[in-house]
C-alpha cells in the first residue's frame, strides 16, 4: 500500500512509482572511498561524496521525492532518535551480510540505527549440545545458572559476528554486551535468572554514536547488585524505544511481515486507532500473532504519533524505510479520524484550524480560484460528508449523488506534509472506502501523486490532461455514463452531478466524445488483480520482473516456476506468500485463472510450453522473452514505441524483443522511417558492448568477473541472432521494398554488471547537419515516456541508464560530405531490454495503461 501525500492534484498516468531492492553489499563497496574521516577537508569533502553516491543508490528503491523526503525526517531528530532495530536469532544466522548491508547504507547516509539482537535459535542449539532440554513458561524461557552460562556465550559471539560484518563492509560498530539495561527479577521462583527492565542507560548508546559507531546491544540486563539476567530481545527493544522514543521501530524476521491467517497474504498496514479492536477480534489472530499486535499497540501508546513499527525482512529494510510504499507491515497509531454530514457539518469543526489547512494546502485556494469562505458556504447547499483529523492535517469532502446507484464523489482530499509522512492519508482513505461502497475522482495527468490514486483505483479513464478514477463501481454501463460525463461535461448525462478534480480547476473544457478521441488511452475496469505466472525466474530479468510485478496496481504473482529453486520462498515478492514451483508444460493450461504466462526461458526452450497452451486453445496472454517467436507472423511483436501499441492490445501471444536489438532498432528507426537508410546491404554497422548480466546466471566466460576485470570481450562476430532481429523488423516495420535491410552487428561483453551501449555508424542516402538528424529523432519520439532525445553532441553513457526503465539516444553526429551519421543509443538490458518492455507489452494486452507499474 502506497503510503503517500494525495492531494488530488495531478501527473502523468502511470502506476505505482515503486522500483527495485536496494543495491547489494558489492554496490556499496565500490561506491565507498575509505572509512569516515573527519579530520580534514579532504576526508569530509570525501564523506559527501560518498553520501551524495548512496543516496543516488538509494533512487534505485523509490523516487528522488521519496528517498529526499524521508532522509529530511529521519535527520529531524537527534541521532539516537532514528531507529530502534530489533534484529532476531535466525536473521543473524541467514541474513547476515543482507543486515550488515542494510544497516551500513543507513550510516552511509548519516543515520545510525540503534540495534538490539536475540539469538534465540542458536542458544538452542548449544542447549541441545549440552543436554539442557530449554523449558518455557507462558511463552517465557525458564533461565537457570547453566543456561545463562551459555546465553552469554552465544549472545557475546553473536554480537561480535554482526559487528565486524559491519567493519568489513567499512562500518564502524560498537558491541555492546552490557550496562545499558537494568532489571529486576521478572519471578525468581518462576522463572528463575529472568529480569523486568526498570531504567535504560542511553549514555552508552550516545557515546557510541558520538564516536560515529553503531552501537550493536544484546538484551542481557543486569540487577542493581549486578546479577546478569536474561531479557527477551522484543521486550528490550521495546523498553528502549520507550525511552529513546525514537520515529521507527523496526523488527526484523524471515517472514518479512505479518500475514493475514485466512488469505495468507502480507498486510500493508494497521492503524491502530481505527482497526485495533475489530482487528483483536478476527478468529486467526491468536496465541503469538495476538500477543504480539497487542505488545506492539501497548508500545505505541506510549510513544508519540510520529512513532511506528515496521516488520520486515532485511532484504527490503531500505524500502520499508525510504518508499511510501514500503515492503513490510506497517503499524501505527495513525490519527483520530472526524465525521460530520449534513448542511451544517463544517459548524461542528473547528474552523480557523480548518481554515489555515485549507489555505496553505489546496491549490485552487493557493493560486486564488476560490476562497476558504467560498468554498465553506458551497458545501452548505451540498449533500456532503466531511472527514478530517483531529490535528487538522487532512481534510475531505465526498458528495453524494442524487441517483442511488451512482458512485460518491470524492470533492476534495487535502493534506499537509506531516499527514504523508504520519501516514494519515492512507488511514483516511481506508475509512472512506468503509464508508461508501463506490467512489469517483478526477485528478491531473501532472499529479506528483498520480501512482497513489492509480493504486486506490478499480479502473481509470485519461482524457486530455485529467484522469477519472473509480473503485468499487462493478456496473460496466455505469462506468459508461460516468466516462460520457467525464469526456462531456456539459452534456448532462448521467445526471446533474458534476465531477470536479478536487483541489484543482474544473475540467470543463474538455469536449471530446467518449469514443472519438485518437489520443484516448482505454480504461480497465477490474474487481480482482489479474493473475501472472513467471516460467525460468531464476535469471536477472526473471528477478527484476518479480520486482516490477510486486509493485503493480493491478497485477498479482501466482506461479514462479524455477527448477532450481522449487520449494523455496520467492523473497523478492512481498505482497504475498509464493514459493518457487516446478511446472510443467502440461501444467500450464490447467491453471486457468492465470491471465498472462511470462516465458523467461533461454532460447530454444520454449516450444513445448507453448504449444500445451495452444493445443488447449488457452486464452492467456503469452509473452515469450526468447528470440524463438521473433520472426513468427502469428506473433506480434512488442516494441510498442515503434511498431504501434493496438496490435500489442488485441494480442495473445507476443515476442519480446531482444535487448541489444531494442536499442539498435531505437537508434536506426527514425532514419530508415525517413528513407535516409537505403534497403539491402546497407552499411550499417553496430558496435555492442553489453554488462555481464547480459550473459545470465550460467557461469561461462562471459560472466567470469575475473576475465573481463580490465577487460572487453568481443563473440559472435557474425550471425548473432540480434543481428538477423533489427533487419528483419526494421524491414518488415518501415520499408515496403521486398528487399531486406541488412545490418553488421558485433557484440561485446564488458566488466560492469547491467546497462548497454551501442554506437550505431549509418551511411545515409543524402547529405545533413547534426540539427536536422536531432531534430528528427525528437519529432520521431515526441511522448514516448520511456525514450528520452539528447541534445546534439550529447551522448549517452551507461552508467546513466542503469536501473532505469527507458532507452537514451544522443550524439548525432555527421561525418564528413554529410552523408554518415553516428546515433549512440544506451539501454538498460535487465528493464527496457527485457523486464520492463514484458509488463509494458502484459499492460497493453490486458488493458490496462502502458506504463502501469513502471517507474518513470
Amino acid at each position: 500500500m502506497l503510503r503517500t501525500l494525495p492531494v488530488l492534484r495531478a501527473a502523468s498516468a502511470c502506476a505505482r512509482v515503486r522500483a527495485a531492492t536496494a543495491a547489494p553489499a558489492s554496490a556499496l563497496t565500490a561506491a565507498r572511498t575509505g572509512r569516515r574521516g573527519m579530520t580534514s577537508a579532504r576526508s569530509y569533502q570525501g564523506d559527501v561524496s560518498e553520501k551524495e553516491t548512496i543516496v543516488k543508490l538509494l533512487y534505485n528503491i523509490g523516487s528522488k521525492k521519496e528517498v529526499e523526503q524521508y532522509l529530511t525526517y529521519f535527520s529531524s531528530v537527534e541521532s539516537h532518535q532514528f531507529a530502534v532495530i530489533k534484529v532476531g536469532g535466525a536473521v543473524l544466522t541467514d541474513s547476515l551480510d543482507s543486515l550488515a548491508s542494510s544497516l551500513t547504507f543507513l550510516n552511509r547516509v548519516g543515520l545510525y540505527p540503534i540495534v538490539v539482537h536475540g539469538a534465540g535459535p542458536q542458544l538452542n542449539g548449544l542447549l541441545d549440545d549440552a543436554g539442557i532440554v530449554p523449558d518455557y513458561i507462558d511463552g517465557i524461557r525458564i533461565t537457570d545458572e547453566k543456561t545463562l552460562n551459555i546465553a552469554r556465550k552465544v549472545f557475546a559471539e553473536e554480537n561480535l559476528k554482526l559487528v565486524e560484518a559491519l567493519e568489513k563492509l567499512g562500518t564502524r560498530a560498537r558491541p555492546i554486551n552490557g550496562g545499558v539495561f537494568t532489571a529486576e527479577y521478572l519471578d525468581k521462583d518462576k522463572y528463575k535468572l529472568v529480569g523486568k527492565i526498570t531504567h535504560v542507560n542511553k549514555a552508552l548508546i550516545e557515546s557510541s554514536i558520538r564516536a560515529g559507531a553503531l552501537p550493536i546491544l544484546t538484551s542481557l540486563a543486569e540487577t542493581p547488585d549486578g546479577q546478569i539476567v536474561n531479557v527477551n530481545a522484543d521486550v528490550a527493544a521495546g523498553e528502549l524505544a520507550s525511552v529513546l522514543e525514537p520515529l521507527k521501530i523496526v523488527y526484523l524476521n524471515e517472514k518479512g511481515g505479518l500475514f493475514h491467517g485466512v488469505t495468507k497474504k502480507r498486510i500493508d498496514v494497521i492503524n491502530l486507532d481505527e482497526e485495533y479492536e475489530d482487528l483483536m477480534k478476527e478468529p486467526w489472530v491468536k496465541f503469538g500473532t495476538k500477543l504480539k499486535i497487542r505488545e506492539i499497540h501497548d508500545l505505541l501508546m506510549r510513544l508519540p504519533r510520529s512513532s511506528s513499527v515496521s516488520i520486515i525482512s532485511a532484504d527490503h529494510l531500505h524500502k520499508e524505510l525510504f518508499t511510501h510504499s514500503g515492503a513490510g507491515t506497517l503499524i501505527r497509531r495513525g490519527h483520530r479520524i472526524f465525521k460530520h454530514s449534513g448542511p451544517k457539518a463544517i459548524s461542528n469543526t473547528d474552523v480557523d484550524k480548518l481554515r489555515t489547512l485549507l489555505s496553505e494546502n489546496d491549490p485552487q485556494i493557493v493560486d486564488g480560484s476560490t476562497s476558504v469562505a467560498s468554498y465553506l458556504k458551497s458545501l452548505e447547499s451540498k449533500n456532503a460528508t466531511i472527514y478530517g483529523d483531529t490535528g487538522y492535517d487532512i481534510f475531505a469532502s465526498v458528495i453524494t449523488p442524487e441517483d442511488a446507484s451512482e458512485p460518491f464523489i470524492v470533492e476534495k482530499f487535502v493534506s499537509t506534509k506531516n499527514a504523508a509522512l504520519n501516514n494519515v492519508t492512507d488511514n483516511l482513505w481506508s475509512v472512506l472506502r468503509k464508508d461508501f461502497k463506490s467512489l469517483a475522482w478526477v485528478v491531473r495527468k501532472n499529479d506528483p501523486n498520480l501512482a497513489w490514486y492509480f493504486e486506490r483505483a478499480d479502473g481509470s479513464y485519461t482524457e486530455n490532461d485529467l484522469v477519472l478514477f473509480w473503485s468499487g463501481v462493478e456496473n460496466l454501463d455505469l462506468v459508461q455514463k460516468l466516462v460520457a460525463r467525464f469526456v462531456n461535461p456539459r452534456s448532462g448525462a448521467a445526471g446533474p452531478v458534476k465531477i470536479n478534480p478536487a483541489g484543482s480547476r474544473s475540467y470543463s473544457s474538455a469536449r471530446v466524445g467518449l469514443f472519438g478521441h485518437q489520443q484516448r488511452r482505454g480504461y480497465a475496469s477490474k474487481t480482482s488483480p489479474r493473475k501472472v505466472g513467471i516460467i525460468g525466474a531464476r535469471g536477472y530479468t526473471g528477478q527484476e520482473l518479480i520486482k516490477l510485478i510486486d509493485y503493480h496496481p493491478s497485477l498479482e504473482l501466482s506461479h514462479v516456476s524455477s527448477r532450481e529453486l522449487k520449494g523455496k520462498p520467492v523473497t523478492e515478492y512481498s505482497s504475498s506468500q509464493v514459493i518457487y514451483s516446478s511446472l510443467s508444460p502440461q501444467d500450464l493450461p490447467a491453471n486457468t485463472d492465470v491471465d498472462a504466462w511470462v516465458l523467461a526461458l533461454p532460447n530454444k526452450i520454449c516450444k513445448p510450453f507453448v504449444d500445451a497452451l495452444e493445443g488447449a486453445k488457452s486464452k492467456a496472454v503469452v509473452v515469450d522473452l526468447s528470440a524463438d517467436y521473433r520472426f513468427t507472423d502469428s506473433w506480434t511483436y512488442g516494441l510498442p514505441e515503434l511498431y504501434g501499441r493496438d496490435k500489442v492490445r488485441q494480442a495473445t501471444r507476443i515476442s519480446n524483443p531482444g535487448c541489444y536489438a531494442t536499442g539498435s532498432q531505437v537508434a536506426l528507426a527514425p532514419l530508415v522511417k525517413a528513407g535516409f537508410v537505403l534497403p539491402g546491404l546497407s552499411g550499417v554497422s553496430i558496435f555492442g558492448v553489453s554488462g555481464y548480466s547480459g550473459a545470465g546466471t550460467t557461469p561461462s566466460p562471459k560472466n567470469d568477473v575475473k576475465l573481463l576485470r580490465d577487460n572487453m570481450m568481443p563473440y559472435a562476430l557474425t550471425g548473432h541472432i540480434h543481428e538477423r532481429e533489427i533487419g528483419h523488423q526494421l524491414s518488415r516495420g518501415f520499408l515496403s521494398n521486398t528487399t531486406p535491410l541488412e545490418v553488421a552487428f558485433v557484440p561485446h561483453v564488458g566488466q560492469f554488471f547491467r546497462g548497454i551501449s551501442l554506437t550505431v555508424s549509418i551511411p545515409v542516402s543524402k547529405a545533413v547537419t547534426p540539427e536536422e538528424v536531432q531534430a528528427l529523432y525528437e519529432q520521431t519520439y515526441a511522448g514516448q515516456k520511456l525514450i528520452k532525445v539528447l541534445k546534439v553532441g550529447e551522448i549517452p553513457e551507461v552508467r546513466d541508464i542503469q536501473n532505469k526503465h527507458g532507452v537514451q539516444v544522443g550524439g548525432f553526429a555527421v561525418g564528413s560530405g554529410g552523408k554518415r551519421v553516428v546515433v549512440v543509443a544506451t539501454i538498460d538490458n535487465l528493464l527496457k531490454g527485457a523486464a520492463t518492455q514484458a509488463l509494458q507489452n502484459m499492460n497493453l494486452a490486458l488493458g490496462f495503461d502502458e506504463y502501469a507499474g513502471i517507474p518513470l
